[in-house]
């Protein structure tokens, strides 16, 4: 028995059992990987298949909604003939990565004979055939069901999706050849989304078309032709046109020199030039695009479409300066709500970013005080340590704690820099805190504590005990970064003053001058 190669001794001819599949609107989908986008439909076809895109087109049926009949033939090479007795018959170029073809119905009805069918991996043309096509207000029970057939086979060259043989009563829909360019050009250029992952993406076996070559993509008119030479404007990236010869360009993508939008896309399309060669003979001019990604080969051939009827023309541009705006506008709304939000959240403009980062009280303290804060961050390295020594001290003593002895030795030790007690220095002193609460000697007084009302949160206030609030100034000291020290002193000393803490903000200000 003949095999195919790679078909995984797939007979020379494969054919599926005919199978019941439920359209709707007269449409059904074909399509190589799931939930692919495309250029959707009524832009480029005939009265039995449009062109969705690189992945997907759509049949159209006679029947409204119901039922038809439909199959697979999947063919060693290209068929030398044209079969006979159909109605209607139509082909497009589809891209398989996976090797795998289904076809639903428009709403989503499927047939298992018809799902995940075995084709050739890689650039496969589809030539769907179709009879009996009539709507259901003209069936009747002693008519055939209408049948669908789809012929499929490997290729290494794109081509147009062509009428084979029409229908004598088909629509003839209008073509829109800059529209189908326009959505293949976006498809070629698809901005990532801006909301951050969670989690990586599995890989997709659908999409991976690691060992497929490289294709071309074909065209030809009947008269001469004038291909663009030089730029192609796509948005944020371009396309440089550079002529080699007298038939002979170079196609390669970069990025533009003015993007346009706030956060201009940087990863090109294909980051290897492809070769554009055109020949002239008796019949007209063949261009032929070579060395393309399989991928993008049905798009790049709708653009193609477009630019040797309409050199010059860029319907993409203008979509693309239309979504520029709108980034632009929305990267200027989320800049002011940021701006906002960061004032609120640190009393003023926000500090330098090396200030932003501290793991310290920076930001509370900030909405406390916030020219202390800058004040603080101003000193040199052994005037923050002071502050912080001051700021602890009189946390100590607010809390009635400067007496009690062995929390004394620790303030004494830390303002003669000398190192504090191990309970004091570990897991953040935990120890320390334990025996704060423990302590009998150690007085139980509360405070208020005040926060204030944000556009996040509304205004709570609360008490405390007081002790509890000053101590985490003394455990600040043992931070080997002295503005960290500070920062996070002053603020627990603050918290730990409760209603009096302006005052004491206010002396801070006056010790620090």
């Amino acid at each position: 028995m003949d095999l195919v190669p790679g078909a995984d001794h797939r007979p020379a001819e494969f054919v599926t059992d005919r199978a019941r599949l439920f359209v709707s609107y007269c449409q059904y989908d074909v399509f190589t990987v799931p939930g692919a986008s495309g250029v959707g439909i009524y832009v480029r076809g005939d009265d039995l298949v449009h062109v969705g895109g690189a992945n997907q087109f759509t049949g159209f049926c006679g029947i409204h909604t119901g039922w038809i009949e439909a199959r697979v033939r999947v063919l060693p090479a290209p068929p030398l003939v044209t079969d006979t007795g159909w109605d209607a018959i139509s082909e497009a170029t589809l891209w398989s990565p996976s090797g795998r073809l289904s076809v639903v119905g428009l709403m989503g009805g499927g047939a298992e004979a018809l799902t995940d069918v075995a084709v050739p991996r890689g650039l496969i043309r589809v030539r769907v055939h179709a009879r009996d096509r009539l709507h259901e207000t003209v069936r009747t029970d002693g008519d055939p069901p209408e049948l669908h057939e789809l012929h499929v086979w490997a290729v290494s060259e794109e081509t147009p999706w062509r009428t084979v043989l029409a229908d004598p009563g088909g629509r003839a829909w209008e073509q829109k050849p800059a529209t189908a360019a326009e959505q293949a050009m976006l498809s070629l250029v698809p901005r990532p989304s801006g909301r951050p992952a969670i989690l990586p993406p599995p890989p997709d076996p659908y999409e991976d078309d690691a060992g497929l070559s490289r294709v071309a993509v074909v065209r030809h008119r009947p008269a001469p032709v004038e291909v663009p030479v030089g730029v192609l404007p796509v948005g944020d990236l371009a396309v440089r046109l550079e002529r080699v010869d007298g038939e002979t360009l170079r196609w390669s993508w970069t990025t533009a020199d003015e993007p346009i939008f706030p956060e201009p896309l940087a990863t090109l399309p294909d980051d290897e030039p492809s070769t554009v060669r055109l020949t002239s003979g008796p019949d007209g001019v063949t261009l032929r695009h070579e060395g393309v990604l399989g991928r993008h080969a049905v798009a790049l051939g709708l653009i193609w479409d477009h630019l040797l009827d309409s050199a010059g023309s860029y319907p993409w541009q203008e979509t693309l300066r239309g979504q520029a705006a709108e980034a632009t506008a929305q990267a200027e709304k989320t800049r002011r709500l940021r701006a906002a939000r960061d004032a609120e959240r640190w009393g003023g403009p926000p500090p330098p970013e090396r200030l932003r980062k501290l793991p310290s009280q920076a930001q509370s303290l900030a909405r406390m005080d916030r020219p202390l804060l800058d004040r603080i961050d101003a000193l040199p390295a052994a005037r923050q340590r002071e502050a912080a020594c001051w700021a602890a001290r009189h946390a100590m003593r607010v809390a009635g704690l400067e007496q009690i002895g062995w929390i004394a030795d620790a303030l004494a030790a830390a303002e003669t820099a000398r190192t504090l007690p191990r309970s004091f220095t570990e897991q953040g002193g935990a120890d320390a805190f334990r025996r704060l609460l423990s302590d009998p000697e150690v007085p139980h007084t509360t405070v208020t504590l005040r926060r204030e009302a944000t556009a996040f949160r509304a205004p709570r206030v609360t008490e405390m005990l007081q002790q509890a609030a000053a101590f985490p100034a003394l455990l600040a000291l043992a931070n080997d970064d002295p503005l960290i020290a500070a920062i996070d002193a002053v603020h627990h000393a603050a918290l730990a003053h409760g209603d009096d803490r302006d005052r004491f903000l206010a002396d801070t200000h006056t010790a620090l001058r």
